[in-house]
């Protein structure tokens, strides 16, 4: 065995605030599913409603390197407990050797009834098996290019956006009793890489893949795909027609960092210029999908030294093309095009500075700052205090994805109440 590490974070789904002093115990999974000793017991959530650093054992790192019939990841229990709020358990929460697994965890207030909380069942959530070692239905083949709809249907965009929420059914699209649940389109890339790859594999592997994840969930949302046949979300968590998107799950840090960097890259074929490529893809050990990228291909792909563009570009075709989609929904201010540093000023540091001293109502740890559209190492201090809370690179620099995961935490902390809050 090796060890893998664990943080958690711990917020109040309605507000998405941070709640501190929550209690967290964490127990072993055995092979037989059941729950085998206690790891940690009575944790607390710091003032940022975080526990960080955890150490787990984890399988050899070497099975999370090719096809094993070794699982290459070990599952704990996650118990949170808090007065007023309901308790919440997580089974299943997958930690992989020398890999940092995220755990969010959101819990609900419990209601008051005549003048005292009311007594309720805990909240538990079973966390299905990482695609490449349970079992799911093999992607049903479609055509990678979608007919575009003639104005009178749903699509209103020119070109390809990023938006805010991508809302996922839970299940197969003609099952009405599956919910639908809004997440934040990062989020919901973050949650399928993390289910459908390892992060222990080579950083250019993981961009391949996170793109054509992108590519792929941003051909369902330009299209309207499921929209235009009636259906009230955008896409499903079913393998056989979409991604795995896996409820409540963990992530990886790699991935969720490559996913801050490239979450606004896609990839078109032409001539059809405006269309993202509908990227389908297989694991190419117990399914094989010509013409598609293979999951373990790209990996040996990337372990060979090929560039993330070389190894899309081997599955897809050469004349692939990249493109940029611009983020219109939910962000405040657009990323002024250039990072932000310790002699930078002007209105985009002031819209920051402001920024983060909302957030930091929420999140105590960042300390206030002068909004005087100067970055001195006040502020350069602040963004570190925040990179560090949301598992960013802690460089005192707002680049592309700190400044969209500041945008994306002010609007959270900030909104009066959230659309449709799930765990």
């Amino acid at each position: 065995m090796e060890i893998g590490f664990l943080n958690i974070s711990v917020v109040d789904i309605t507000t998405n605030y941070p709640i501190a002093d929550a209690t967290v115990n964490i127990y072993s999974v055995g092979p037989d599913n059941q729950t085998s000793k206690t790891v940690y017991q009575n944790l607390k959530t710091d003032i940022s409603g975080q526990i960080v650093g955890l150490n787990l054992e984890a399988p050899d790192f070497i099975y999370s390197q090719q096809p094993s019939e070794v699982k290459p990841y070990s599952q704990y229990v996650l118990e949170v407990i808090k007065d007023g709020y309901e308790t919440v358990v997580l089974n299943g929460t997958q930690i992989l050797a020398v890999a940092i697994a995220l755990q969010d965890i959101k819990m609900a207030p419990k209601q008051r009834c005549r003048g005292s909380y009311s007594r309720q069942n805990e909240v538990v959530v079973d966390i299905e098996e990482h695609t490449l070692w349970g079992t799911f239905p093999p992607k049903i083949p479609e055509s990678s290019l979608k007919p575009i709809p003639p104005p009178t249907g749903f699509v209103v965009l020119d070109n390809p956006v990023i938006p805010e929420f991508i809302i996922v059914h839970d299940g197969l699209p003609d099952n009405k009793n599956a919910p639908n649940y809004w997440v934040y389109f990062k989020d919901y890339i973050k949650n399928v890489a993390s289910s459908e790859i390892y992060s222990t594999w080579s950083r250019e592997t993981i961009i391949a893949n996170v793109i054509a994840i992108i590519s792929f969930s941003l051909n369902r949302v330009f299209t309207e795909w499921y929209r235009n046949q009636g259906y009230n979300f955008t896409i499903t968590s079913s393998t056989a027609f979409d991604h795995k998107y896996t409820r409540a799950r963990n992530i990886f840090d790699t991935i969720s960092v490559i996913v801050d960097e490239v979450f606004d890259t896609y990839m078109k074929r032409p001539p059809t210029a405006r269309q993202p490529l509908l990227a389908q893809y297989c694991d190419g050990v117990r399914v094989e999908c010509p013409g598609q990228m293979s999951q373990w291909g790209s990996k040996d792909l990337g372990d060979q030294g090929l560039n993330y563009e070389q190894i899309i570009r081997y599955f897809y075709g050469e004349n692939v093309v990249f493109a940029k989609a611009p983020v219109v929904s939910g962000v405040p201010v657009s990323f002024p095009g250039e990072a932000l540093q310790i002699g930078s000023k002007g209105k985009d540091v002031r819209t920051i500075q402001n920024q983060l001293n909302a957030i930091s109502k929420a999140y105590p740890a960042i300390p206030k700052l002068k909004e005087d559209g100067i970055y001195g190492e006040a502020t350069s201090n602040s963004v570190k205090v925040f990179q560090k809370i949301f598992s960013l690179p802690q460089t005192g620099i707002v680049d592309f994805k700190t400044w969209y995961e500041i945008s994306r935490v002010y609007v959270a902390v900030t909104k009066i109440a959230s659309l449709n809050p799930t765990i």
